[in-house]
Order: structure tokens, then C-alpha cells, then sequence
């Protein structure tokens, strides 16, 4: 059952992604073509600021789904409903205060540069348009969807993404075709995404037995201030460019960022798709502290990854200028080809690629308040460069923002990882990352010298099919010869698993068996001592010791112990596990 939850999970939420792309790039074409750049900047910018409410849900949410594991894996619908219940008096909250945040921005935001070219009367409708289907969201279908994520029901939700989406596209297209009023548009998309709440209520009602009105509506959500302080941060930090650009530049600015934004939050979209179900692997090996299968997996996926994002960013950074050039032929009211701040964009954003795994690995290891001060000194950086440059600069301003507060990040997070919880050297992270960086910058300035008239769509997928066989030879042949150890990581890790078997124990009580455990163990002096020590205490015998020392400073000490029963070898491992510098005890499954 899990294995058919998480391949459906997996498969329709690829093909939501790549129908929520493929739409992405639809919309906007039709939306710039149809009223202009200008105004498409403007109903843009109007949904960055609506935004920033989502910035409540964030860590609460991960925390509702966390602690709806265990009720649902039991079938307790009590608690499930008590939970829910809980749930939904806190997003009726945030309703409210998503109200109050909209008639404060109908009252500044026509103020604002940008907007103040606009009728207010048009602006202020706009806003409250757009606002519609996320005030429903927030206040009639958020528990649901998060339940129904819990229960490894996504592809529910996916379903439901991909039919509202495509009959969005409909409209648009049909309605901008007749030249209707924008407003009548965007009306048009709100009631269509308002549909999203009402269907997934309806898919629980009827499969499940939730009663929110019998129920302990005493039950509180666990605090996580740090958790949701670090997600504040990063939409803060997501969504101040077009901010920033609103204040204090112009429109045309805001039209030619959101439209190059399209295509790298695609790509960074695409590739969050095929990483899903990584958090949890390394968030379960994590809580069962098994550090040295930790480290040699996330070693693998670490070189890996680093190659895919590298082919995958060095290729888009060759190709947007192009792109973009055929996706707003015949649009003349605002120059798109802005060929710096397109390779600032997307070098920020392949930075911001290169530090997900660390990211991720910290917040699966729970460690959102030893990070959380790091998050708010990027934001800081981001807005501070931003705001010095946006004046004399504009959009390249801003990218340099970005670019510099997302390096001190990923510098942050990679120093934390490997001395926190890896417990490596940064060096063998840092090598991965100088040689991934490299390579991005090689393919750009090879490919810059390949001279192919763009002029269709069918032109650039022939030079993207060139770019994509440079950047893969490219990438391929530099990593085997300056990452020679990640063919041997992968043999040595899929011998480890395919050796690995179930063993069990027959109860004799008199009989005696030899059992081979590894103890890991950071290194220091008088530690095999300690290790004996506890041994002769739980009265263990010793039949065989081997002990080394690699060149990290880990310890790997291989006993063969003599032990009557598993009630027995469990109090032993147990022993050892409260030995100080021993962070993992295994037994050796032959």
C-alpha cells in the first residue's frame, strides 16, 4: 500500500509540475500579449504581496502533518478530528488576518511607484480579485489538504491541480480572445482555484469519517517558533525582488524580471519533483542515529545531485536569453533581452540549487534554531545590496541581492552539515561544490562562442539539443576524473544493502552464539578502554577485536561477542551505546 501511495504520489505530482509549467509559460505569453507588459507587471506584483500571508502557514503546517502520522497509521478518527478541529481555528485566524493584510494593501499599495500609474480604482479591484482564492483556501480547505498529504494522498491533490489549471488556461485564452476587462479575467481564474478547497472537502467527507464537531477542542498544535521563523525568512527572501522593484523602480522592470523569474522557478520546480521523498530517508536515518550509513548515502546523493543541477542550470543559462527573445517576438513595449541580469538570475539561483541538500538535511535533522539566525542575516544581505543598487542598477541590482545572500547561506549550511552532522571535513563538500561551479562556468563561456541564428522555437530546440550534449559530456568527464570516489561510493553502497539479509534468533537459553557488531565512534584518547569497560559490565565476552582508524578521525571498531539470546545482545548494544564519542552500534548481518 505505501509502495502504490508513494509511486502515484511521485508520478502525478511530475505531471502536475510539468502542467503547472507548461501553463506558466502559456499565461503570461497571453496575459503580455493581450493587455500589455505593463498591467501583467501589475496583477504579478499584486500576488507577490498577497504572497507573504502564506508565510503563516508554512512551519505550522509541517507540524500538522507530523504529528497526523501516528493517528492516522492507528485509525484513531478521534484524534485525527481533534487535530483537524485545532488546525482549523488557527487557519481561521490567519483569514481574518489575511483580510485586514488586504484592505491595508488596497490603501497603500496604489501608492507605490509603480502602481501609481494605474487607476486606483483598477488596482484596488485587482487586489481584491486575486485575494478571493486564497482567503477560501486558507479558510475552508487548508486542513484537508494538509490530511490528505499526511495520509500519502497527493496525487489527489495533484489531480485536482491539473484539471483546475488546464480549464484556467481555457478561460484565459478564451476570455483575453473576446477582450475582456482583466479584472473579469482574473475573476474568472480566482473562482476556478476556489474550486481546489471545495473538491478536496468533498473527497474527505465521503472516504473518511472526520467529525470536527465531536471532538477534544482542547487538543493545542505543538509550538515551533523556530521552524516557522525560518520559513518567514525564506518567503520574506523569496518574494523581495519584485518588492523592492515595485518601490522603487518601475513597471517594465517588474514585467522583465517576473518573466525571466517564469523560467528559473520552472527549472527550480522541475527539479524539487524529482528530488521528493530524500527528506525523509535521510530525516529517518537521522532519528535513528545511524550517522555512518547517513554520511555514506548523502555522500552519493550529494555527487549526484551536484551533477544533475549542473547540467541542468549550465543549460539554462546558455538558453534563456534565447528563449526569451522568441517568447516575446513581436512584444516591442519593454526590452526583455537582458543578457547580465539573465546569467545573474540564474547563477543566484544554481547557488540556491547547490545548497538545497545542505538545507534540507538540517531541517530533517530538526535543527531549525541552531540555523535560524543565519536566515534572517540573508534576508538582511538580500534587501540591504538590493535596495543600494536598485536606483542606479534596477533588475541587475537585485540579482546581485540575491546572488550574495544566497553564497553566505549555502557557506552557512555546508560549514553547519559537515561539522554538525556529518561530522566530516567541509573540504570534501567544498571540492564538490568548486568543481560544480566550474564546470557551470565552463559550458556558459564554451557556449558562448557557438554562433546559431535564433529566430523560432524550432531553432532554439536545436541549440538547446547542442548545449545539452555539451554540458552532459562536459559534466560527465570532469566528474570521473576529479570525483573519482563516487563510482566506488555507489558499488561499495549498493553491495552494502544487497549483502545485508534478515536473520532471526532461535531461543535457546543455553546455548551460546558469536554475534559480529560495528561500533562508530568519534575518535579520542582512552575510548577502546571505555568500550571495554562497559562491555565487562553488562558482562560480555570478548571473542574477537579489530579496531581502525580512517583519516575523518572515525572510529570503526568490529567485535565478535559471545551472547545466549537477543534479550541479552540488546542490553549489551545498549551498553555500548552510552559509551561518550559512540554515535551508532550495529549488528553485522552476514
Amino acid at each position: 500500500m505505501r509502495k502504490e501511495k508513494t509511486i502515484k504520489n511521485v508520478i502525478f505530482t511530475l505531471i502536475s509540475q510539468i502542467i503547472y509549467i507548461t501553463c506558466g509559460f502559456v499565461i503570461p505569453r497571453i496575459l503580455i500579449k493581450g493587455y500589455g507588459s505593463e498591467l501583467y507587471a501589475l496583477t504579478t506584483s499584486i500576488s507577490q504581496f498577497l504572497a507573504y500571508i502564506t508565510l503563516l502557514e508554512s512551519g505550522v503546517g509541517l507540524v500538522v502533518k507530523s504529528i497526523l502520522y501516528k493517528p492516522i497509521a492507528e485509525k484513531n478518527e478521534n484524534e485525527i478530528s481533534s487535530i483537524l478541529y485545532s488546525t482549523q481555528k488557527f487557519f481561521n485566524k490567519i483569514a481574518l488576518a489575511f483580510v485586514i493584510y488586504v484592505i491595508i494593501l488596497c490603501i497603500f499599495y496604489p501608492m507605490t511607484k509603480s502602481a501609481s500609474i494605474f487607476d486606483n480604482s483598477l488596482t484596488i479591484s485587482l487586489i481584491v480579485i486575486i485575494a478571493l482564492s486564497t482567503f477560501f483556501e486558507y479558510f475552508i480547505g487548508m486542513i484537508y489538504k494538509l490530511f490528505l498529504q499526511a495520509d500519502q494522498k497527493s496525487y489527489v491533490i495533484s489531480i485536482i491541480q491539473v484539471i483546475t489549471y488546464i480549464i484556467n488556461v481555457i478561460f484565459i485564452l478564451g476570455l483575453t480572445y473576446l477582450k475582456f476587462d482583466i479584472r473579469i479575467v482574473k475573476l474568472a481564474s480566482s473562482l476556478i482555484f476556489i474550486l481546489r478547497p471545495i473538491i478536496q472537502i468533498l473527497y474527505v467527507r465521503k472516504h473518511y469519517n472526520i467529525n470536527l464537531k465531536e471532538c477534544d477542542r482542547n487538543f493545542v498544535i505543538p509550538s515551533k517558533r523556530d521552524g516557522l521563523s525560518q520559513h518567514i525568512a525564506g518567503i520574506i527572501n523569496t518574494n523581495t525582488d519584485v518588492m523592492l522593484l515595485t518601490m522603487f523602480s518601475n513597471m517594465a522592470n517588474v514585467a522583465i524580471y517576473s518573466v525571466y523569474m517564469m523560467i528559473v522557478s520552472s527549472i527550480t520546480t522541475l527539479i524539487n519533483s524529482f528530488t521528493t521523498g530524500t527528506d525523509a530517508m535521510f530525516g529517518d536515518m537521522y532519528a535513528k542515529n545511524e550517522k555512518r550509513k547517513l554520511v555514506q548515502v548523502f555522500d552519493v546523493y550529494e555527487s549526484i545531485y551536484m551533477m544533475i543541477i549542473t547540467i541542468i542550470f549550465a543549460c539554462t543559462v546558455v538558453l534563456i536569453v534565447p528563449f526569451v527573445s522568441v517568447y516575446t517576438m513581436g512584444i516591442e513595449d519593454v526590452n526583455y533581452i537582458q543578457k547580465l541580469f539573465a546569467f545573474l538570475l540564474v547563477t543566484a539561483y544554481f547557488c540556491q540549487a547547490i545548497k538545497s541538500p545542505y538545507n534540507s538535511l538540517a531541517f530533517d535533522a530538526g535543527k531549525f534554531r541552531e540555523t535560524k539566525k543565519e536566515s534572517w542575516i540573508e534576508v538582511c544581505i538580500n534587501m540591504i545590496i538590493s535596495i543600494a543598487l536598485i536606483s542606479k542598477n534596477g533588475i541587475v541590482g537585485v540579482a546581485i541581492g540575491t546572488l550574495c545572500s544566497v553564497i553566505y547561506r549555502g557557506i552557512t549550511f555546508v560549514k553547519y552539515i559537515s561539522k554538525k552532522i556529518l561530522e566530516r571535513k567541509i573540504w570534501i563538500s567544498i571540492k564538490k561544490i568548486i568543481l560544480c561551479v566550474l564546470q557551470y562556468l565552463s559550458i556558459y563561456f564554451i557556449c558562448k562562442y557557438i554562433k546559431i541564428e535564433i529566430s523560432s522555437y524550432l531553432d532554439w530546440i536545436i541549440y538547446a539539443i547542442v548545449v545539452l550534449g555539451i554540458s552532459t559530456t562536459i559534466v560527465g568527464i570532469t566528474t570521473v576524473i576529479f570525483d573519482k570516489k563516487i563510482i566506488t561510493n555507489v558499488k561499495d553502497l549498493l553491495k552494502e544493502e544487497n549483502r545485508i539479509i534478515d536473520v532471526s534468533w532461535v531461543e535457546e537459553k543455553q546455548a551460546s552464539y558469536n554475534v559480529d557488531i560495528e561500533i562508530s565512534a568519534n575518535d579520542r584518547s582512552g575510548l577502546l578502554a571505555d568500550i571495554t569497560k562497559a562491555l565487562s559490565t553488562a558482562k560480555a565476552n570478548i571473542v574477537g577485536i579489530n579496531a581502525k582508524t580512517g583519516k575523518d578521525r572515525i572510529a570503526i571498531i568490529e567485535l565478535t561477542l559471545e551472547t545466549k539470546n537477543i534479550d541479552e545482545l540488546n542490553s549489551i548494544l545498549k551498553a555500548v551505546r552510552k559509551v561518550d564519542s559512540v554515535y551508532e552500534v550495529t549488528r553485522k548481518k552476514v
